[in-house]
């Protein structure tokens, strides 16, 4: 299946033949404190930065079926973001992976992201919009 959209995504992750976890690393877009003249151009045009993680999510997909409840629990929590970052684990003999199973992955997430090694994630802007990014 090719995924074009999040509910594209979201059905992919419920036709999978083992129950699927959805893992989530929300990330800041930030400047470098160095940043040159053309990359703070490039920045404020939104075409540019570093992407710094900021929050870590595992959901079933049931719980996120719609992108505007990510956005309305991720803004409880207070904590701004730019990107999504999302990839899925798979459970095991009708169940799905716990959320304790959950925790390694997202920290080998983040630090995949962290590295610029982001080839192996669907990534999305809060508008729901899904994105191709060059590390």
């Amino acid at each position: 299946m090719v995924i074009e959209s999040y509910a594209d995504l979201i059905a992919a992750a419920k036709q999978q033949p083992e129950p699927q976890r959805l893992l989530f690393v929300l990330a800041k877009a930030e400047l470098p404190q160095d940043a040159t003249s053309s990359q703070q151009q490039r920045f404020a045009a939104q075409q540019g930065g570093a992407l710094e993680p900021v929050l870590c999510v595992d959901k079933l997909p049931d719980e996120v079926a719609d992108f505007n409840t990510l956005i309305e629990e991720s803004g409880h929590t207070g904590v701004e973001w730019d990107i999504a970052f999302i990839a899925s684990m798979e459970g095991r003999a009708g169940h799905p992976p716990s959320s304790d199973e959950a925790d390694q992955p997202l920290t080998l997430m983040v630090n995949k992201i962290k590295a610029g090694s982001i080839a192996d994630f669907v990534t999305v802007n809060k508008q729901g919009e899904l994105l191709q990014l060059f590390a």
